[in-house]
């Protein structure tokens, strides 16, 4: 296999936050030698998230075993998750907001036809339903477990405690018209075709899709990371995956970095 220089487009606080808490957890351990250094751990694990790269690749690329590199990025997947928010910290976060936005978004798998639990009708696809909170600013606060394609929005937020948990401190929240009768303090737009609706009714549902649209930012930024674009691994390693990716952004981001560290 050739291997060639490439670069990786994240910042570099993330690799030293990330190598920082390797070489905590191999102190802690008691860990003597490793064939790569924390900070070189910590890169192979970047390219793995940020581009995809699959194993063997990057075993070529850092000179060790694909097992190796398969047990490296599994064991800082498992340290980066135990660190994401909690839906309740997302929560107390939200609430010095003036709202949130809540959005769905499927990340897709390779699964067959078969495996009809996983199968989005609304998306046409294979894949696993994340709930997504951000901020009026569009930016990422929190990202769900990850559940099977086939359950929709509204059911996703309330099997995660989503709705409970904003109407508990009245927190407003908007969201699209897959949240349609999730009642407390979630608005969606107005259900029915735009030649029947009101004229009043068409302003809100203009005005609504305008701060929905903000709420795309954070689905982007959950979708920078390549390898969620499309996941070929087990599903039940996909929550741990993103829960990853949600403490990487919170680290390198000034309202994440001084919690997580």
């Amino acid at each position: 296999m050739l291997v060639y220089p490439a670069g990786l487009d994240v910042s570099s606080s993330a690799l030293r936050f990330l190598a920082a808490r390797l070489r905590e957890h191999r102190r802690s351990a008691g860990t003597r030698w490793r064939r790569l250094t924390a900070g070189r751990q910590a890169l192979l694990v970047l390219a793995h998230l940020r581009n995809g790269h699959p194993y063997a690749q990057l075993a070529a690329g850092f000179g060790v075993g694909t097992t190796t590199a398969y047990r490296y990025v599994a064991e800082a997947v498992d340290l980066l998750a135990a660190l994401a928010p909690t839906l309740a910290e997302a929560v107390w976060t939200a609430s010095t907001k003036a709202f949130v936005i809540l959005d769905g978004t499927l990340l897709p798998i390779d699964r067959i036809a078969a495996d009809r639990p996983f199968y989005s009708g609304k998306h046409k696809k294979h894949g696993m339903n994340v709930q997504v909170l951000a901020d009026p600013a569009g930016r990422l606060l929190w990202a769900s477990p990850a559940l099977p394609g086939a359950i929709h929005d509204v059911r996703a937020a309330r099997e995660h405690g989503i709705l409970d948990a904003l109407a508990e401190v009245g927190i407003r929240c908007w969201a699209d018209k897959g949240y349609q009768g999730a009642g407390g303090t979630v608005r969606v737009p107005y259900r029915d075709r735009w030649e029947t609706l009101s004229a009043g009714q068409r302003a809100v549902n203009v005005s609504h899709a305008k701060i929905r649209a903000l709420g795309e930012q954070a689905v982007a930024t959950l979708k920078s990371w390549r390898l969620l674009r499309k996941l070929r691994c087990s599903t039940t390693r996909i929550t741990a995956l993103v829960q990853a990716v949600l403490t990487l952004h919170l680290a390198v981001s000034a309202r994440g970095w001084k919690r997580l560290t």
